[in-house]
């Protein structure tokens, strides 16, 4: 699986493309599968699958929310977010994986036409992170978005295999 440092190398339009495919996989991922097996983890600190397709939705929003606000801002600073915190809080177990994925897709959405609209300038504005992440650039932003996708569409296709 490509590292975001891989990512970075490669070409945006590659990169878009690739996030442009995630809504595809992941409904493909899910498709016909059963809610007890969504919602079973396959180890007790690992998500199951209707986890994973919650954090991949409320995530899709901070990505979008961050660079809407780099847009907005000079260099924001952003909290630290806690993905386990959120799934606990959220009760992602609670949730139905496809009414989480309808959510994900339309959000993913948003996030490739807010892209689309992007100066080439634009590309380069940040936003710093307060904690280890530090500053990221929106060109940044979209090589974390697409190693994201990858490494949750593998972590969903391992917890539908019941392992860890």
């Amino acid at each position: 699986m490509p590292t975001i440092e891989d990512y970075a190398q490669r070409p945006r339009p590659e990169r878009l493309e690739r996030i442009a495919r995630t809504p595809d996989e992941l409904a493909d991922a899910v498709r016909g599968v059963a809610d007890a097996v969504l919602s079973r983890r396959p180890a007790p600190k690992s998500w199951a699958g209707t986890e994973v397709v919650c954090h991949l939705r409320d995530n899709e929003e901070w990505f979008l929310d961050r660079m809407k606000l780099i847009m907005a801002m000079n260099e924001p600073r952003f909290v630290t977010t806690n993905p386990d915190r959120w799934a606990e809080e959220r009760q992602y177990l609670t949730n139905q994986a496809a009414v989480a994925l309808v959510a994900f897709t339309r959000r993913r959405g948003e996030t490739l036409e807010f892209l689309g609209r992007l100066e080439p300038g634009d590309w380069g504005r940040a936003g710093v992170h307060i904690d280890s992440r530090g500053r990221r650039t929106i060109d940044q932003f979209l090589s974390v978005m697409a190693w994201h996708d990858d490494n949750h569409l593998d972590q969903l296709k391992r917890a539908l295999d019941g392992r860890a």
